[in-house]
């Protein structure tokens, strides 16, 4: 391939394409290596986890039943703690003061010759089912023309979403752009690459089945201009178009009901770093280029981006605007858009947690406590459930002596009390959530939540056991699935 041209697209001549792919694989890697997922694991992390890995066999041979009551209480608390941590999330997010609102009416009163140029960067791979659905979306959305810049960003094997979009006749703003083979084959490498060619003062993504609020990007850039300067991102809510297809959907829209009405607003008003979503965040393009990008070695690029932008003092905060994307309602294209988040959380929490007293000075003890609870204890726990889930059942149906003496009184009781009150928690959670939503359609599929948290479990174990046979491999979801 040309050092100085790549093969044309509608409106589009790149120049030194192989200059720009190397900014977008190895930028971040070069120069802040200890923020990069490049490694699974740094030297110090591999010699830790072989101390503790030496240290807990050797107890286990020892004294084999206290170093089990030891494991059982640190994981006991570690769950009492996520529980906690979830539930002040809950309430702080519950005030609604954390979230940015501009009206309807404001946004479209708002003169747009005072509005910013933007930069919409569209990832996709073998969509040709949506995009065309996507560019109509986009067209309908209410923001100048001459002000607005779309590039989708393709990979170069992808002929049948290229062909898609020939035939949608995309207007003149929309910019196709082919990203050069290379791996990691990932969707923070192609927005990289985009955004090195983005001219908008403000950059957002969004996915190849998103239906976006068509004020968004008003409400976006209205807000930035009145928030102060160290407010650099703004993340809008996510929502499903189809939640009503089967019993996942459902679950998926409660689970997204409670993250995006409470959890997200919790953590801002905690203080708390906020791990982005995947699409409609929308940033100040000059931060986004000063922290270096996205991590390309990372599969969940947006929770990790949110942490180093928490990092480097920067804030993040919730914007009152819904983006409808389409759940996934199949079990197995699920688990594997899962088990790919929890992968994420696993690297972004081995990144950020390299250097845990220079983390500590960066974003403080309750920056560090929610990194560890939130974005670590997440995937942790989701793994770890089916092993204390199996004991149950197996005490319930033979009541074996092994289990009672794991569980003396002084672990059985709080671990008996976290187990009843956390899951009551999460349930009301929501409950609460569909309510304040008006949703009351998904009682049934909040009042069940406990069977979703199974599926959660199996992907958290792939997600882990994939963390270090596949880091950086990206699981195609597959979209169009839902009912027309």
């Amino acid at each position: 391939m040309s050092s100085r041209t790549l093969e044309r697209e509608p409106g589009l001549l790149v120049e030194d394409p192989d200059r720009l792919l190397a900014q977008a694989v190895d930028g971040l890697r070069l120069s802040h290596p200890e923020l990069s997922a490049h490694q699974v694991l740094s030297r110090g992390q591999r010699r830790l986890g072989i101390a503790l890995g030496v240290l807990t066999l050797a107890g286990l041979i020892v004294d084999t039943l206290t170093t089990l009551h030891v494991l059982l209480g640190f994981i006991t608390a570690a769950y009492a703690a996520a529980v906690w941590y979830r539930w002040r999330c809950f309430r702080r997010g519950a005030d609604g003061g954390s979230v940015v609102r501009i009206s309807d009416e404001v946004a479209r009163a708002y003169p747009s010759a005072d509005l910013p140029r933007y930069t919409i960067l569209v990832p996709a791979y073998r969509e040709p089912e949506v995009i065309q659905a996507l560019l109509k979306n986009i067209a309908a959305m209410d923001y100048p023309r001459r002000k607005l810049e779309v590039l989708v960003l393709l990979e170069a094997d992808d002929w049948e979403t290229k062909d898609a979009i020939r035939r949608a006749r995309p207007s003149k703003y929309v910019r196709v752009v082919v990203v050069p083979p290379s791996k990691p084959q990932t969707k923070p490498k192609a927005c990289n690459y985009g955004m090195q060619l983005a001219t908008g003062d403000i950059v957002t993504i969004y996915d190849a089945e998103d239906r976006p609020d068509p004020l968004q990007l008003r409400k976006a850039a209205i807000a930035l201009a009145a928030l102060p300067r160290d407010v650099v991102c703004l993340q809008a809510a996510l929502g499903y178009h189809n939640y009503e297809q089967n019993r996942i959907t459902k679950w998926f829209t409660v689970e997204y009901l409670t993250w995006f009405t409470h959890f997200l607003p919790g953590l801002v008003a905690s203080g708390a770093p906020l791990p982005l979503g995947g699409t409609s965040n929308h940033m100040r393009i000059e931060a986004l280029r000063e922290l270096g990008g996205w991590d390309p070695f990372n599969v969940t690029e947006d929770a990790d981006l949110g942490m180093r932008l928490h990092r480097a003092g920067m804030r993040t905060m919730v914007l009152d605007s819904t983006t409808e994307e389409e759940a996934n309602s199949d079990f197995v294209n699920w688990a594997k858009q899962r088990s790919r988040w929890y992968k994420g959380y696993f690297q972004t929490w081995l990144v950020h947690m390299r250097h845990p007293a220079k983390l500590r000075r960066q974003i403080g003890w309750r920056g560090l406590v929610g990194v560890n609870l939130f974005v670590g204890g997440t995937p942790a726990l989701a793994a770890l459930n089916p092993i204390f889930w199996l004991m149950t059942v197996v005490w319930f149906v033979a009541k074996p002596h092994w289990i009672l003496a794991l569980f003396p009184g002084p672990l059985y009781f709080p671990a008996m009390l976290c187990w009843i009150f956390g899951n009551l928690a999460v349930v009301y959670m929501g409950i609460y959530s569909i309510r304040l939503a008006n949703r009351e359609d998904l009682l049934g599929s909040a009042l069940t939540v406990p069977v979703y948290w199974v599926m959660m479990s199996v992907a958290a174990v792939k997600a882990f056991v994939q963390l270090f046979q596949a880091p950086t491999f990206w699981e195609k979801t597959v979209h169009g699935l839902a009912r027309r």
